[in-house]
């Protein structure tokens, strides 16, 4: 679970509030979606939860630890892709995923066996050992993807997750997002690929200058815009148009 409660961030001595009041809570077992324009505060909001950036005020929880008093908790129970794939360039694929193991202790019976199924799903395996700086933007954005599921973390954390992805290896991310949350965890999510969103989340959040507008399943959105059986683009407009 992951618990938002009334959490600011602003930027220049407060002159730019990035994140403003956000209270939200994403339930084990679904698939959270969380969109928003450029600018709108998705990232703010992904780096606050992972640790990355300090709220200036509320509280933010995952599995009831809170962010702020426990972060070395948190994050081992986290697994997340950030949204730029930037990664030890001077490692090969297999090393970097070896010192991301070592980083959060899986022991070597299971990083023997995570790391070959992962790196075959994500189509790795005969890249494993050169340098990640020969990586395309897309095979950088899976060593990522690979390093973040082998631990196997309670609550995953995902900021546009298929940018830079082939059909073939979104499709299988979305298949172990739905099996991740099928087995209880939490999963949230920031995309701007809204066809992906609304077929795939359980909910989604829609933040627009850093305040949070709208929050629901399809159902509970078209009932918030007003707009009738609409696709969720037509609901995201209208919202943020609002």
């Amino acid at each position: 679970m992951i618990e938002f409660e009334k959490v600011s961030k602003s930027y220049n001595n407060g002159q730019v509030r990035a994140v403003d009041d956000l209270t939200l809570t994403i339930n084990p077992g679904e698939i959270f979606g969380f969109l928003g324009p450029n600018g709108a505060g998705k990232t703010t909001a992904i780096k606050m939860l992972v640790g990355l950036l300090i709220h200036d005020s509320g509280s933010i929880k995952v599995n009831g630890i809170d962010t702020r008093t426990d972060p070395l908790a948190v994050k081992k129970i986290t697994g997340y892709v950030p949204d730029q794939p930037e990664v030890y360039e001077k490692l090969t694929g297999l090393e970097y995923l070896n010192f991301i193991a070592d980083v959060f202790r899986v022991p070597p019976v299971v990083r023997s066996r995570n790391i070959p199924r992962l790196l075959e799903t994500f189509e790795l395996t005969g890249v494993a050992g050169d340098l990640i700086q020969s990586y395309s933007h897309g095979m950088r954005q899976k060593i990522l993807l690979t390093a973040a599921l082998m631990h196997d973390p309670e609550v995953l954390i995902l900021d546009e997750p298929m940018v830079g992805l082939d059909p073939r290896s979104a499709h299988l991310l979305k298949e172990i997002m739905r099996e991740h949350c099928n087995r209880g965890k939490t999963l949230f999510f920031s995309t701007h690929v809204l066809e992906v969103a609304e077929k795939l989340c359980d909910r989604i959040g829609i933040i627009n200058r850093g305040k949070l507008i709208a929050c629901g399943t399809m159902q509970e959105l078209r009932r918030m815009a007003d707009i009738g059986n609409q696709s969720l683009e037509t609901i995201f407009l209208e919202l943020t148009e609002k």
